[in-house]
């Protein structure tokens, strides 16, 4: 009896017309997450095929592209404006209820903690927000696109009166990247940090627990070039006060390698500013996925390894940043933190060059790969 192929599963969610002549469309990074088929629906009743023209895991962004005539844009406003208090509509497609609109106020503003690895300065709204509405807008009184809606905290699943969404003004510094550059090219200060307990506080004679303490410099950050240190706490970039760690993270992500920035920092308890020119983050999420092309690499992030990386000794080619314990690709071998350097025994020093090769394999492909201090050749079959 012939084993069972793979299942398939469907899902729905939202997304947001926002450049009507390009067929632009703003979602989710987890609505199309390991989609191999998207179907865009619209109010006239249309259903498009559309492409992704990228994606950020980081921001949880993806920017779709369609093709079609008399699509309707969302113009879109401007997040920074909005206070605590103002009337704001969520519209969606929850529980696969086409163009549901709630009411709600925002909430609050510049929540994070919902994944601290990621890149957060989240709307808090009541407007309910529910299963299949990630993706969608939260707009204005006056019809704006304020925000892309995400996630919910509860403990059923359900909408309890506390729902997130992604700042448009975010939203759209990524979109505009993901459809310049393909990806997100994100600028690196080069400190590893920590928050400021009330001990950190004492010992450093700090007035108080707000700012980003430095736990670690890295070895030719920019960073280390503006004279940071360990013990250093960084409270403000460019004039604007850190309160904490994700601030610190959201506002250095949000910048662009090559950006130059004045930050403030206490240091014997007194404040002292310098300029920092900021290097380049290396990239992870969607993009760097292989599982698109051959699903024996199901299960694995990627990432293109360079002299940033002092851990991995600036091995040039592809780096697998995850490699989840029982995937497909950790089958096959692979492990979190090998370094592809050469492919069906072709030499790749970019994600970009190993995607083509990959690509165009007719047969399973072979890695060489560097792991720690030797080489180790892995057949993805």
């Amino acid at each position: 009896m012939p084993a069972p192929g793979p299942r398939q599963v469907q899902s729905a969610g939202s997304g947001v017309i926002v450049d009507a002549e390009n067929g632009y469309i703003l979602t989710n990074f987890h609505v199309i997450e390991d989609a191999d088929e998207i179907t865009v629906a619209l109010e006239d009743n249309r259903a498009l095929d559309a492409m992704v023209v990228g994606s950020d895991a980081d921001s949880d962004i993806a920017v779709l592209q369609v093709e079609a005539e008399d699509l309707e844009e969302m113009p879109l406003g401007d997040s920074e404006q909005l206070r605590v208090g103002d009337f704001v509509l969520a519209i969606g497609n929850p529980f696969r209820l086409r163009h549901t609109v709630t009411s709600g106020i925002v909430s609050g503003l510049g929540r994070t903690g919902i994944n601290p690895e990621g890149y957060e300065d989240f709307i808090q709204t009541d407007a309910s927000i529910n299963p299949g509405n990630s993706g969608g807008a939260l707009i204005n009184l006056r019809g704006e696109l304020v925000g892309i809606n995400t996630a919910i905290f509860s403990g059923s699943g359900g909408n309890i009166g506390i729902g997130f969404a992604i700042p448009v003004n975010m939203a759209r510094s990524v979109m505009d990247q993901i459809i310049s550059f393909g990806g997100v090219r994100r600028g690196l200060l080069g400190v590893n940090i920590g928050t400021v307990t009330p001990d950190v506080a004492e010992t450093y004679d700090l007035e108080d627990t707000t700012g980003a303490f430095v736990t670690e410099v890295s070895s030719g950050s920019a960073a280390e070039a503006a004279g940071l240190e360990i013990g250093d706490v960084i409270v403000s970039v460019d004039g604007e006060a850190m309160d904490g760690p994700g601030a610190l993270r959201n506002s250095i992500g949000l910048l662009r390698p090559g950006d130059t920035v004045t930050v403030g920092y206490m240091r014997d308890g007194e404040l002292n500013t310098v300029m920092a020119t900021l290097g380049e983050r290396p990239s992870a999420g969607v993009a760097q996925r292989l599982s698109e092309i051959d699903p024996e690499f199901t299960g694995a992030e990627f990432a293109t390894n360079n002299e940033a990386r002092d851990d991995f000794n600036g091995t040039e080619g592809v780096l697998a940043t995850v490699v989840e314990p029982g995937s497909a690709a950790y089958v096959n071998g692979l492990r979190s933190g090998d370094v592809i350097t050469h492919v069906n025994r072709q030499r790749v020093r970019s994600l970009e060059e190993a995607r083509e090769i990959i690509g165009a394999a007719r047969s399973s492909v072979i890695l060489q790969v560097a792991r720690g201090n030797r080489g180790v050749l892995i057949l993805m079959r």
